[in-house]
């Protein structure tokens, strides 16, 4: 694995590459043009003159662990972000806890909040905007509230920063996320869900919640149902969405399901569904969010004899590290 560190000033950017390097073992490389001013003493394993040397080292040593504390230029980073090994990491924090650190590592105590913001957004929004630019790209993005190492090194652990599927997800990851994305199709009112059915890692079927075909869209006033403001599982005999669930169901037709097929829905399916979901032969259910039918969906698998299992992912996007 590859990590690369990039962040705002005095966000504790070499704090985390610390716990990188001396708790789990990552080597630090950097370019010989670099002049850091860090607060934390980091050996260098290797220096490089040019950024394409770096990069061709890091290819034919992907599957040893390294470190770089670095805001790459647009076409670099781009680079980096093809490989499957490189995990682009970017630490913030609020402005008065970075001040605070700023002043404490600074011989001049002198600096004002005010310069200290100035300096901050300059190195934000130089540079064309590289680093922004980088800290959006940023497949994990550390909000740094640590107040000591104890702390930060601490919640960083818990984050298993070698964990594989920040890289290549797993197949419940990746069949999730499938789900996900055919939930941002849909037209219903109530929720978006999406339901993928896979069979042997294949996925056969997909689906998400809405009017049937020739309806009026949901968002457009096609379920009464829906458009009005009852709770959830309220009024459903009277729904016009078919749910997620139906609608893969019925595109891949029982046949096609066979006995060892798996559901994976971004919703935990309603009773309705599970009920069919029983029918047509389904082996296994994986859901992310729950619902308000949890129990009695829940009691339907099991009485049937399907699995049925709550996926939860690996922390990723914005991560607050108080």
């Amino acid at each position: 694995m590859f990590v690369g560190l990039t962040g705002t000033l005095a966000s504790g950017i070499d704090r985390v590459a610390g716990y990188l390097v001396n708790e789990l073992g990552f080597r630090l490389l950097t370019l010989n043009d670099d002049t850091p001013d860090r607060s934390v003493d980091l050996n260098l394993f290797r220096s490089f003159e040019t950024i394409t040397e770096l990069y061709s080292f890091a290819t034919s040593h992907w599957s040893e662990n390294f470190v770089i504390i670095k805001d790459l230029t647009s076409s670099d980073l781009e680079k980096f972000l093809k490989r499957p090994f490189f995990l682009l990491v970017s630490v913030d924090a609020p402005i008065i806890c970075r001040y605070e650190r700023y002043r404490k590592s600074q011989v001049d105590k002198t600096l004002t909040l005010e310069q200290f913001i100035s300096k901050s957004e300059g190195l934000k929004y130089g540079n064309d905007c590289r680093l922004l630019q980088n800290i959006e790209k940023a497949h994990l993005k550390l909000i740094n509230n640590s107040r000591n190492q104890e702390s930060l090194y601490k919640q960083l652990a818990a984050l298993d920063f070698k964990d594989t599927e920040r890289l290549r997800p797993a197949w419940d990851s990746y069949f999730m996320s499938l789900a996900n994305l055919a939930a941002l199709r849909s037209n219903c009112m109530k929720r978006r869900v999406g339901c993928v059915i896979v069979r042997e890692n294949r996925v056969i079927a997909t689906g998400y919640n809405g009017t049937p075909r020739k309806f009026r869209n949901c968002n457009e006033g096609g379920c009464p149902r829906c458009n009005h403001g009852d709770s959830s599982g309220v009024g459903l005999s009277t729904c016009l969405c078919l749910h997620a669930e139906e609608n893969a169901l019925l595109e891949a037709g029982r046949d096609r399901i066979g006995s060892s097929a798996t559901v994976y829905c971004n919703t935990c399916p309603c009773l309705t569904c599970s009920i069919k979901i029983v029918q047509t032969g389904i082996h296994e259910v994986v859901y992310s969010q729950s619902y308000s039918m949890d129990t009695l969906s829940s009691k339907v698998f099991r009485q049937s004899g399907v699995i049925i299992r709550q996926f939860i992912p690996a922390k990723s996007g914005i991560v607050i590290i108080d």
